[in-house]
């Protein structure tokens, strides 16, 4: 988990990274901890949830119990603990923020589809999903911005580096998805867009 104050798109800022385990709230509790003894005076004008762990490829079959718990506990649970602390904060924002406080939840294509052998991965990100909806809905008329992005291929990354695609425009730009998270934090009250769905225009959908 990051915390970035102030964003990089107004100009200079600071970052700090903080490791943490989001399916234990603990770990998750002391990162918020963290972040707020390093910006005392600094509110939190937005919140993306985006995770690593779950993904898991097998047979149901060869599936194991544990692939499973740690699936749902990584993004469902994860996605749970870190809301639990992010929303207050957020509603806290909501006077002094230049835009609506935001709350990002990062998806896939598991989100909406359940392929042959991601069943432990679709029902994380199902979950994950469900919760983003039943919070927008909760949160929306008070003011809060809750989103939640498809992200339908590969990123662009350094550990994504060696993998050799035949197209060229075959992986996600980072630095794209970060043009629309921002522009999904910058919209009006009177414009919310629940969902954006990104990929690659070759990926097959």
């Amino acid at each position: 988990m990051t915390s970035m104050i102030p964003s990089p798109f107004l100009g200079g800022g600071q970052a700090i990274g903080i490791s943490t385990d989001v399916s234990d709230s603990k770990s998750v509790n002391a990162a918020f901890d963290k972040i707020q003894a390093e910006y005392p005076s600094s509110k939190v004008a937005a919140a993306v949830f985006n995770p690593g762990g779950g993904f898991v490829v097998k047979p149901f079959l060869e599936l194991k119990e544990e692939d499973y718990s740690n699936a749902l506990k990584s993004q469902a649970q994860g996605a749970f603990n870190f809301a639990q602390r992010a929303i207050p904060l957020l509603l806290e924002a909501r006077e002094s923020s230049e835009y609506p406080p935001t709350l990002i939840f990062t998806g896939a294509t598991a989100s909406l589809k359940g392929s042959a052998k991601f069943a432990a991965f679709a029902s994380s990100k199902f979950a994950l999903r469900a919760l983003a909806q039943s919070l927008a809905r909760e949160f929306g008329p008070q003011g809060l911005h809750v989103s939640h992005t498809i992200i339908d291929g590969v990123i662009d990354i350094p550990r994504t580096k060696a993998w050799v695609f035949e197209h060229e425009d075959a992986k996600l730009s980072p630095d794209a998805i970060a043009d629309s998270y921002w522009y999904l934090h910058t919209q009006p009250r009177t414009t919310f867009a629940f969902e954006l769905d990104l990929r690659p225009y070759i990926e097959k959908w």
